[in-house]
């Protein structure tokens, strides 16, 4: 482990159950998709389609959208177990026909976006004892926008959760927003103003919400009181040590592929 190459996308998930990360992404335990996780990627490339033809003057409707969204759904570019959820095909896609059509006429005309999931340089952690980290790809479902305070980052999520009593749920984001927030920072030099969700709820009542700005960076960078998400992931990455949460909304043999393994979930 004298350098690591992680995809910025993931790195959220290894503060969610660093066991499951790490038999994902350095074990290589895989496992099929499932249909949940099939509609929230096909609703992410509907409304990314829809804001990259805005975002470069092309014409683009909400039903040209959902045709991106239907296509994508219908083509898997990865392998999926439509057996382990409790969602039917037809409700998965009336539910993403849905929530592409809200985004696109309800979300995006409140956003100034200037990228949409924009590639980022490379940025190298130093973990100590010959240890490091190199945090590489794209802002995997996140756009840049422009603001009357700067520049923020909002995160498109979809899924059972996200909104909550009509609100973005921005609990446990952080860690995925703030490694954007510094990766856009190292890529442009330039300071961002924050972080923002839109939630996407992927139940039957499809609830969309918009979050406060929040600051997710300093979670990773720290305080004077407390050291940050990144200082954590150092110590733990030169020491070897991928503990696991049991507590993980994710920790479910749907989710995780190490499930039929692991231990501490019993």
């Amino acid at each position: 482990m004298s350098d690591l190459r992680i995809r910025a996308s993931s790195f959220g998930k290894f503060f969610d159950c660093a066991y499951s990360w790490e038999g994902e992404h350095l074990l290589g335990i895989r496992k099929p998709a499932g249909l949940r996780a099939l509609l929230g990627t096909s609703v992410h490339a509907g409304t990314a389609a829809f804001d990259s033809a805005r975002l470069n003057q092309s014409e683009i409707r909400p039903d040209d959208a959902a045709g991106v969204f239907i296509d994508t759904l219908h083509h898997p570019e990865y392998d999926v177990d439509f057996s382990n959820d409790n969602i039917k095909f037809t409700e998965a896609e009336r539910i993403g026909l849905v929530l592409t059509t809200k985004y696109c006429t309800e979300i995006a005309p409140q956003f100034d976006y200037v990228a949409v999931e924009m590639s980022l340089e490379p940025l190298v952690i130093d973990c100590g004892g010959g240890v490091s980290i190199t945090l590489t790809g794209t802002m995997d479902r996140a756009r840049v926008a422009e603001t009357h305070d700067g520049t923020i980052i909002p995160d498109v999520k979809t899924g059972a959760r996200v909104v909550t009593n009509g609100e973005a749920n921005i609990k446990s984001r952080s860690a995925q927003t703030g490694t954007y927030q510094l990766m856009y920072e190292h890529t442009t030099q330039q300071r961002t103003a924050g972080a923002q969700i839109i939630g996407l709820g992927t139940t039957s009542k499809t609830p969309i919400a918009v979050s406060p700005v929040f600051d997710a960076r300093r979670v990773l960078v720290g305080t004077d009181e407390a050291p940050g998400l990144i200082q954590l992931a150092a110590d733990m990455f030169r020491a070897g040590l991928f503990p696991p949460n049991p507590q993980s909304y994710l920790c479910s043999k749907t989710y995780c592929a190490r499930w039929n393994t692991c231990i501490y979930h019993e």
